[in-house]
Formats: structure tokens, sequence, C-alpha cells
């Protein structure tokens, strides 16, 4: 079976998943994602819907409670705190691009993006894929204190290459792993593995 803690983390940062997403999110095994996912609901750590998992206050005590032990290595591990304050200056610049890719100024006036404009949309995707190669080393830099972390990274490019190859969906769609998708979740497990929260 899977790591229970880990599970539970995997689960935090998806929110509500089911065991497939939570397994594809860490990197493991879907089968003992869900045996993890089903003793925790034995438990009553954890709730299930249907096939999707929810995480119960019970649970996230016992997260808040282990993460010092769990990532006691990354947070003493300056290289890698200094990655991620790179990631979070590259954040603001993504914040800032999404913001331009789901409003346009028509006119003077800012309203939302249709993407009727593809010019518009593409040199958007344009600076994203420059934002993108930024990234790349910061990327590599926290997997390297964590391999686990490495999944963001196919999961990254691959978002951006059918972003490139004319799926805008993979931008920002929120029911897919698109690029803004992948990219929150990942800083969403940046901050619980170093104990930060959320300034956004």
């Amino acid at each position: 079976m899977a790591d229970a803690y880990l599970v539970l983390h995997g689960l935090a940062i998806k929110r509500h998943a089911d065991a497939v997403a939570v397994a594809a999110a860490l990197g493991l095994d879907a089968a003992a994602v869900r045996a993890a996912l089903d003793e925790a609901v034995g438990t009553g750590r954890v709730a299930r819907a249907g096939d999707g998992y929810t995480l119960q206050p019970l649970a996230r005590v016992a997260l808040d409670g282990a993460y010092s032990r769990l990532f006691a290595a990354q947070r003493a591990d300056a290289a890698f705190a200094a990655a991620h304050e790179r990631f979070e200056t590259i954040n603001r610049d993504l914040k800032a691009l999404m913001t331009a890719w789901q409003t346009i100024e028509i006119d003077g006036e800012s309203v939302l993006n249709d993407h009727a404009n593809k010019d518009y949309d593409d040199r958007l995707i344009d600076r994203l894929g420059a934002l993108h190669e930024r990234a790349e080393a910061v990327l590599g830099a926290l997997a390297a204190g964590l391999p686990r972390l490495a999944i963001y990274t196919q999961k990254l490019e691959a978002a951006l290459e059918k972003a490139e190859d004319g799926a805008i969906e993979w931008v920002s769609g929120a029911r897919i792993d698109s690029y803004h998708t992948v990219w929150f979740e990942l800083h969403e497990d940046l901050l619980r593995i170093l104990g930060r929260t959320r300034q956004d």
C-alpha cells in the first residue's frame, strides 16, 4: 500500500478527486492509492462520494502534524528553499499572464477574452512558452530536492505542447491538467512541503 500520509497529501492538493487522479498527481500506482484512500475512509479521515474522495477535518489535522516530519529534509535544504523563492518570482509572472489570457482590451475597455482573436492568444501562448523556459531550471532544482516533483514538469510540458498545437483549453482549462491547473497544484504542493501560506 502507498504511504498513507503521502496519499492524504495528494488528496489535499487535488481537494476532491478519484484514486486515479490522486495517483497521477503523486506518480504512484492507482491501485495502491485506492487501497490507502479506502482505508482512510474506514478510519474517518476521508469521505467518499461515488468514485471521488475528500479529506475530512481529522485528516487535515493529521497532515498538519505530520508535515514537519514528512518534509524535514526539504525544509532544511537551502537549495530547495532558494528554488522555491525563484518559483514564486515566476509564479507572479504567470499570474499576470493568466490575467491577460482571461481578459482582452477592446476600445480601451478590459473585457472577458472570448478567444476570437487568434493573434492575441498566440502571442500569449508564446509568452507562456518563454515563461516555461525560464522555469525549467527551477523545476529541475525542485525535483532534485524531491524527485516526485518531476511529474509536474512532465505535465506542464505536455499541456504547453498541446496549447502550442492549437488546443488552447490546455492553457487554463479547469477540468483538465492544463498548464495553469498543474502549476497551481505544484504551488500548493510546495507551500505544504515548506509550511508556507498562499499569498494570492
